[in-house]
């Protein structure tokens, strides 16, 4: 079973009640997706196997001593690892070349935010681009300061991982769409929805390999005794219709590298 993680700041009872509702069932192991479904899990119980997908950051957030012996009763697969958040600046600038300046929309509150906005502006520095950060606290805070960093020319947006930006999904894609602003995203959902592109790794994929270690698990292995793997394929979503209405031609090599292109 799955637990929804597209929630507010308000609803930590409701972790807390899903957790106890899935204990309830008596399961033999849970697969959970995201640091906000594991969380409630595991300090709901510290001895029912879980096997967890989607979680950027699973040693800063607690729920594993290290990847490669994880020492407790959960393991599962990272999202991505954070090296990557370079690459969607560089996908940015080939298919926005002429931008100069680089809003990074991401969640100041967990590690991962942290460390996602270092890598990128790590990589901004060697290019000679300008970067800014954005939290997705609330809806309120994410338009002002779009609305605000829009104001100068020659802008473009990099919109990272974690449940603010499921929260938020619509109002981001929306206010990129109303300012003319290209961006690329850490989420196929978001292209599909009107973005314009997204590199990220393939979720089914991550999910066919997370139904592997359930099953050893039932066979009688340990979550502690099973090491927590990166994503071992990506995918590049490219939405033409998005880059017409905002005047960019995608270059002919990464249309052919792209693994799906919305028409």
């Amino acid at each position: 079973m799955r637990i929804d993680t597209r929630w507010g700041e308000d609803d930590v009872e409701r972790e807390r009640r899903y957790a106890t509702e899935l204990l309830a069932l008596g399961p033999d192991v849970i697969l959970a997706s995201g640091t906000l479904s594991v969380a409630p899990l595991q300090r709901s119980s510290r001895t029912l196997p879980i096997v967890f997908v989607g979680v950027v950051d699973p040693v800063g957030g607690g729920i594993v001593d290290n990847l490669a012996r994880p020492g407790g009763n959960a393991t599962g697969f990272l999202v991505f690892e954070y090296s990557l958040s370079g690459k969607w600046l560089d996908l940015l600038r080939q298919v926005a070349p002429s931008v100069t300046r680089v809003a990074v929309l991401r969640d100041p509150d967990i590690p991962s935010g942290t460390a996602m906005f270092g890598v990128i502006q790590s990589a901004a520095q060697s290019v000679g681009l300008e970067v800014s950060p954005i939290g997705m606290r609330d809806s309120g805070e994410i338009e002002r300061a779009v609305a605000d960093f829009a104001r100068s020319a020659n802008g473009g947006l990099i919109v990272t991982t974690g449940a603010s930006v499921s929260v938020h999904r619509d109002l981001i894609v929306t206010l990129a769409a109303k300012h003319k602003l290209p961006a690329v995203y850490a989420y196929r959902f978001m292209v599909a929805a009107g973005g314009l592109m997204s590199y990220s790794p393939d979720q089914v994929d991550e999910y066919r390999r997370a139904a592997v270690y359930v099953d050893r698990i039932l066979k009688g292995e340990k979550p502690a005794d099973l090491p927590v793997q990166a994503p071992t394929k990506y995918e590049l979503v490219i939405n033409l219709k998005t880059a017409k209405a905002l005047g960019l031609s995608v270059p002919q090599s990464l249309l052919s590298r792209a693994d799906e292109v919305i028409e």
